[in-house]
């Protein structure tokens, strides 16, 4: 078991209940799943005018194997369903790549996030509360990828960044921010 499941099933449900009052276990908020997002559409229409076709999906092809080494999960491809002029997109192009973390892997990536590539990222000082919603979920950008140890630093071609949701299912902001913070997610000023 990971050691953020282990540490929600020992310290934090006993935290959370005492904070809250909660009667029940089943009332603690938990997390349900993290989502890890990444748009490649300017990586698209770089590699278009200079190498062709080719260039694009071995591209593509090098986020999608980078992406599965950061989650162990190979990413989903997302498609435009429109054609936007604006932005070069066309029906059908690769807009973007998606992995969706449950169980066990979830909590895993969790782990590595908090432990290894926060303290690995540049300037880092906390992320702000304000990244969390009304409904005490947490969104946050990485600017690039080399933050994960699991990437080799020798055969990266192009530096990329990704989104990161973490959904949970607490009712209200304090509840989900509670959450976290016992989790372990670095939070400025705490």
């Amino acid at each position: 078991m990971p050691n953020a499941k282990e540490n929600y099933i020992d310290k934090v449900i006993p935290a959370l209940k005492e904070k809250f009052g909660y009667a029940n276990v089943f009332a603690v908020p938990k997390l349900e799943k993290i989502v890890v997002n990444t748009g490649v559409g300017r990586i698209v229409n770089t590699f278009k005018g200079s190498e062709g076709a080719s260039g694009e999906l071995s591209s593509i092809e090098d986020i999608i194997e980078e992406m599965t080494l950061i989650t162990g999960q190979k990413p989903q491809i997302i498609r435009a369903k429109k054609s936007i002029s604006g932005f070069k997109l066309r029906q059908g192009m690769i807009s973007g790549l998606r992995v969706v973390l449950r169980g066990g892997r979830m909590y895993d990536f969790l782990d590595r996030l908090i432990k290894i590539a926060f303290p690995r990222s540049r300037d880092f000082r906390g992320i702000d509360s304000k990244c969390v919603d009304e409904h005490g979920n947490m969104t946050i950008g990485i600017k690039e990828q080399m933050i994960f140890p699991d990437i080799p630093h020798d055969k990266v071609r192009k530096i990329w960044g990704m989104e990161i949701t973490i959904v949970t299912n607490a009712r209200i902001r304090e509840e989900g921010l509670e959450l976290l913070k016992q989790l372990g997610v670095p939070f400025q000023g705490k």
